[in-house]
């Protein structure tokens, strides 16, 4: 049997070559996976910092998701870098303790508000004297009692009338009435005839209550507000039990200027001065940014120190729109403030109440 030679080609071996190559590559790739991992951190980190330069502006994007995108990712930037500077100051303040310095108080539109020449000062004479005169007198010095009369515009709807309602049981000794289109100046001297101190008028537009209508009888003032946020018992959540007939306690909340005063006043005198503290029941009138939000709560003592409170409606915000001396009249009546809105409103730091 002949047996014949075969020659080895070199191109095997250049292959075997290329391959051992490979592997050592891939070897050293391995061994110094660490240092690229490092690499590529080092590389994101780089393009982070360079990804805002300080004049970066998130406008000049045109293309709509991108520039989207990058005001997320900028906005992201920024809080991290907010909370990194709180984390730091707590720490310092940690370290340093009792010789730290006192924390700044944040600017708020409150806290920086233009101070007003009519603020009330309680101890001026002036005051004292015109509170003594003026047409609450009666009701401040108890000659008085309260009887409010409730009514509403022309063909109410079923909103507006529930709302009434629910008015008549915060407010003690209040009827509602159907205004069976009588003219307000009609409606006057009979509530005037029948003992009633105030009357109170709910308008409405797009059967949603919008204004209100407040006059203190016999002889005024009359104010004019704009409802918002009006909402019943049965729209709010995680509402108490409907509330009971004993009077309510009151609170008045800033309430500092001269107009503000009188509207405070007014509102005091809805309700009796004599609450009774048994119900447990609390109506508030908070001022805040000339907006008087209403709220009627039910409170109950826990222990010394807490107090767990539960609202029973209904609530709603008010605006004042405009207050006249005496009683409704709309062509010959004389007002004593009225809202112009382009004036008053040009700076958001000055409050009319």
């Amino acid at each position: 049997m002949d047996i014949t030679e075969v020659p080895v080609s070199h191109n095997n071996e250049g292959k075997k070559k290329k391959n051992k190559k490979n592997n050592n590559k891939e070897g050293n790739g391995r061994a110094d996976g660490v240092e690229t991992k490092e690499d590529v951190k080092m590389e994101k980190s780089e393009a982070a910092e360079s990804a805002f330069p300080p004049t970066f502006s998130v406008s000049e994007i045109k293309n709509k998701q991108r520039r989207h995108f990058m005001f997320l990712k900028l906005k992201q930037e920024k809080r991290k870098q907010k909370l990194q500077v709180k984390k730091k100051k707590k720490k310092e303040r940690e370290a340093l303790g009792d010789k730290a310095p006192p924390k700044e108080v944040p600017k708020t539109i409150e806290n920086q508000r233009v101070y007003d020449e009519t603020t009330v000062d309680p101890q001026d004479e002036e005051i004292a004297f015109d509170e003594g005169t003026d047409e609450f007198s009666a009701y401040f010095n108890g000659l008085t009692n309260p009887k409010v009369l409730i009514t509403t515009s022309d063909r109410p709807r079923g909103r507006t009338v529930r709302f009434c309602e629910q008015l008549a049981t915060v407010i003690p000794d209040a009827h509602v009435y159907y205004r069976r289109g009588l003219a307000l100046k009609k409606v006057i001297p009979q509530c005037v005839a029948r003992n009633f101190t105030y009357l109170m008028v709910i308008n409405e537009d797009r059967k949603v209550p919008n204004g209100l209508v407040l006059c203190h009888l016999p002889d005024g003032p009359t104010a004019h507000f704009k409802i918002s946020n009006a909402r019943l018992r049965k729209e709010m959540r995680r509402r108490g039990k409907d509330p009971t007939l004993h009077s309510p306690e009151v609170i008045l909340n800033n309430f500092t200027t001269r107009l503000g005063h009188s509207i405070g006043r007014m509102f005091a005198a809805l309700f009796p001065q004599d609450p009774q503290f048994v119900g447990r029941q609390v109506a508030t009138f908070h001022n805040q940014r000339d907006f008087v939000f209403f709220r009627f709560h039910r409170y109950i003592f826990k222990n010394e120190k807490k107090v767990g409170i539960q609202e029973l409606g209904p609530r709603f915000t008010l605006k004042l729109r405009s207050l006249q001396k005496g009683t409704f009249d709309s062509k010959f009546g004389e007002y004593e403030w009225v809202l112009k809105r382009h004036e008053m409103d040009a700076c958001r730091r000055k409050f009319q109440l």
